[in-house]
């Protein structure tokens, strides 16, 4: 007998219409909503992150929206910490959780037996490096970083000296690459989970994505930016999503707003090609192709039908 708990998944790229087929399956499912976005955890990143409003919802309960202050970090760990409690709670009130999202190794941490370990430290090597920064050598250290693990380097933003430190404690100690270290096991499920994820021919994507972002512009993302920027809020994780560093070289004054603008459309494309690989290469996925907006309908149907006989549950009437 599977005495694993039922969760529903629904992933894909950016702009693909995952946020209207959620609704429809949560309805059907008597299901709660949580997000699996690294991004939308934060407080006020509303049009930038595409975060579903609350005449969106439909009266479906949303869970992991506007948690955290943007100043605040939120590691993968946390967020498979409170994904795994919301499934338990939401579990325990007779409903069916389903994660929506995009980021990848958010979705895949919570899924599979991930397994994040702190390493040993070493205070006084941390120090040292910790006052060499403060002597203004924080490029020297990322430079020491790309040199002894490019790898981590290309996933830390140069301003992130904390990050960059840690990394480098870690070789220091270990011999290791941070990139390198066993922190994940994949081997079953954890949860009897229907993975479903929404595809598009990629001209059509990319097309959605550039008007999706006009529409962004349109309905305030430059005062939404500007209200961070305003406020003093760098370097920190929130402000170096997509929507956000972009704009922020144009408050800089380092590109025109037309620049700064087509460079956002270009990094949201550039990003959901890589959801796409991640998704694709990653996870084990039922795809479905929201190509053919005239057959969003039946295709919707067909994830219900392909949900209830994954689950072996029934779809409300």
């Amino acid at each position: 007998m599977n005495n694993k708990k039922k969760l529903i998944v629904l992933v894909g790229p950016t702009a693909v219409g995952k946020t209207k087929a959620s609704i429809k399956i949560a309805k059907t499912f008597n299901c709660e909503i949580i997000s699996g976005d690294s991004m939308q955890i934060y407080n006020g990143m509303d049009i930038g992150t595409a975060k579903i409003r609350p005449d969106e919802m439909e009266g479906i309960p949303h869970h992991l929206l506007d948690i955290r202050d943007p100043r605040e970090s939120f590691s993968v760990a946390e967020f498979q910490e409170a994904v795994r409690k919301k499934i338990h709670q939401i579990t325990e009130r007779g409903s069916i959780p389903l994660l929506v999202g995009g980021t990848g190794l958010y979705v895949q941490s919570v899924l599979y037996d991930y397994q994040f370990t702190e390493m040993d430290n070493d205070p006084v090597y941390r120090k040292q490096l910790e006052e060499r920064a403060a002597l203004g050598e924080g490029p020297k250290l990322y430079k020491e970083l790309q040199t002894v693990d490019p790898r981590s380097a290309q996933s830390i933003h140069p301003h992130n000296i904390k990050r960059v430190i840690r990394a480098l404690e870690i070789h220091h100690l270990t011999g290791m690459k941070k990139s390198d270290r066993p922190t994940a096991k994949q081997d079953d499920l954890l949860y009897d989970a229907a993975v479903i994820g929404l595809t598009m021919e990629r001209e059509k994507l990319y097309k959605r994505i550039n008007k999706r972002v006009d529409l962004m512009m349109e309905e305030g993302l430059l005062q939404e930016v500007k209200y961070f920027y305003e406020q003093g809020i760098r370097d920190v994780p929130s402000v170096q999503a997509i929507g956000y560093k972009e704009l922020y070289l144009y408050l800089d004054g380092s590109l025109t707003l037309e620049q700064a603008v087509e460079l956002l459309k270009k990094n949201t494309r550039r990003f959901a090609k890589r959801q796409f690989t991640w998704f694709r290469n990653k996870m084990d996925v039922k795809w479905f192709d929201m190509t053919n907006e005239g057959e969003h309908l039946n295709q919707i149907e067909q994830i219900i039908h392909f949900i209830a006989g994954k689950l072996q549950i029934k779809a409300n009437t």
